[in-house]
């Protein structure tokens, strides 16, 4: 079963996209690694999971609402917004939901069929849609979540070393347990730093695809379903 995460740009930049695998009943490190279109990212998702596999977007591919948000965005500031964990606001009267939608249209033309439940541990071809700050407050043990999206390069490079190094400190000693040693160092330019967050990001989306798949509803969290949109949560450890 391999298990992909996609942190998909929500305009023409690079997306984040990992690929895990299980193997001997853990986790292991296919591919990580950004593409910018959206030909290449589906290029890339055939070639690591031509059969079965569950693939976690970290995107809003379900849109029904027109105007303000939707109701896993409203359940994220609810349950998370103390730990300055809620979603960005998603309709359809926003510029990027032509890009998000197709992205959850093709993965359904593929036989990815959206997973807001989900039978743990039996094989077949799913999406969901993920968000890793909240899925890390609870992944780590978070008080409020990792600053290291925005501000000056040094708080930036700061966050994100402490990103990679709860990736390889927590998540091998979870189950299903990532066998994992090493990952990128952190780099010093803010173009790299960025590349850098998009692959860290969709490996914990991909992680979040792998823990759903092995537990289901037994440790995870749903906000939302599928007629109003959702998000899949792991609940804390």
């Amino acid at each position: 079963m391999r298990c992909l995460g996609i942190d998909l740009a929500w305009s023409a930049n690079p997306s984040g996209l990992c690929c895990l695998e299980f193997v001997n009943q853990e986790l292991v490190v296919c591919d990580l690694r950004r593409e910018t279109t959206i030909a290449d990212i589906f290029d890339w998702l055939d070639r690591y999971c031509p059969t079965d596999g569950i693939v976690a977007v970290d995107a809003p591919t379900l849109i029904p609402n027109q105007t303000g948000s939707r109701v896993p965005d409203r359940l994220t500031h609810k349950y998370f917004g103390k730990y300055h964990a809620g979603a960005y606001p998603a309709n359809l009267g926003l510029a990027f939901v032509d890009r998000t939608l197709e992205v959850g249209l093709s993965l359904e033309a593929r036989g990815f069929e959206h997973a807001p439940t989900i039978k743990a541990q039996v094989p077949g071809r799913y999406q969901i849609e993920v968000f890793p700050h909240p899925a890390m407050v609870h992944l780590f043990g978070l008080n409020q979540i990792l600053k290291y999206k925005k501000g000056a390069i040094s708080d930036r490079k700061l966050g994100l070393a402490k990103f990679r190094q709860l990736i390889l400190d927590k998540l091998p000693n979870i189950e299903p347990r990532l066998n994992i040693t090493t990952l990128p160092e952190i780099p010093t330019k803010g173009t790299d730093l960025k590349a850098l967050e998009d692959q860290l990001d969709s490996l914990i989306c991909a992680y979040v695809a792998a823990y759903w798949w092995y537990w289901g509803t037994e440790k995870n969290l749903v906000l939302g379903d599928r007629e109003s949109g959702y998000i899949v949560v792991p609940t804390a450890i």
